[in-house]
């Protein structure tokens, strides 16, 4: 009898963990679906009134249920009381796994920007949630969309952290607009170096040093260097606060690779959360 309640009690388990990390629309079985693509989504316990949002672009190959089972990073925003957005790119053409298309030179089927805004307009209305305290963030290419969302529609979104993904060559001659951006990266990335490489013929990962130049000439920040540089955890992080109203810089790096390095979704919330 015992084996027998035991044997129930796992299965229950397993199905309730499967539920947590299967691509969903905040527990039913499919993913949220608009008309420009689909998204998953994962709301905190107990969520009342409107709550604020992360929405988080995965890297190539990916797709949103795969972000969904990244439990270290989405529990610790799910703790902190936000819905955690998970957004699905355009299948690639080998039908494994997805990207973004925001390459300037490179003609996509779907408007990416005008996609991303549309998942967080309708799960706002759907779930509830502060569409005015939506951070937009992402990983590697997903990074870049953000870069670019960031870049093109500065309004968009409340902030924007992209984690080792930038802008690729050519770099945009000049911004809509100034954001809050925070960009992770770390110095020993070889799949996306900070200075940049050569994918292929006529595709080139830009060179980040220069991204952040432009960034902070869209946000008007008042010196190159840094307002302040700080020390924190396995993160140097340099910030420029002198620029125009609203906006703000902040560049963190870090020893590491090509990840989301452990700490990140802690730092990211607090420097969301320091206005």
């Amino acid at each position: 009898m015992r084996q027998r309640v035991r044997a129930v009690a796992l299965t229950v388990a397993a199905l309730l963990w499967a539920t947590v990390v299967a691509a969903d629309c905040n527990g039913a079985p499919e993913p949220c679906r608009i008309a420009e693509g689909t998204y998953s989504v994962v709301l905190p316990d107990g969520a009342k009134g409107p709550i604020p949002a992360i929405v988080f672009l995965h890297g190539y190959g990916g797709d949103g249920e795969g972000t969904l089972r990244n439990r270290g990073m989405v529990d610790q925003m799910l703790k902190r009381g936000y819905a955690v957005i998970a957004p699905d790119g355009q299948p690639l053409e080998s039908g494994k796994g997805r990207a973004w298309a925001f390459h300037p030179d490179r003609p996509s089927p779907r408007d990416e920007t005008a996609f991303l805004i549309a998942v967080a307009d309708d799960a706002a209305a759907r779930f509830g949630l502060k569409r005015d305290r939506m951070l937009l963030a992402g990983f590697s290419i997903g990074g870049s969309m953000v870069s670019y969302v960031a870049c093109q529609a500065p309004e968009a979104f409340a902030a924007y952290a992209p984690v080792a993904g930038s802008f690729w060559q050519p770099l945009p001659d000049s911004c809509a607009g100034p954001v809050r951006l925070l960009h992770t990266h770390g110095t020993a990335d070889q799949t996306v170096p900070l200075l940049g490489r050569e994918v292929m013929p006529g595709l080139v990962q830009g060179n980040v040093f220069a991204a952040m130049a432009l960034w902070r000439v869209t946000n008007g920040c008042a010196s190159s260097d840094p307002d302040r540089t700080e020390r924190r955890g396995i993160f140097e992080i340099r910030r420029w606060k002198s620029c125009l109203p609203g906006a703000e810089l902040t560049f963190a790096l870090h020893d590491g690779g090509h990840d989301i390095p452990k700490g990140w979704a802690t730092m990211a919330m607090d420097w969301f959360e320091d206005r």
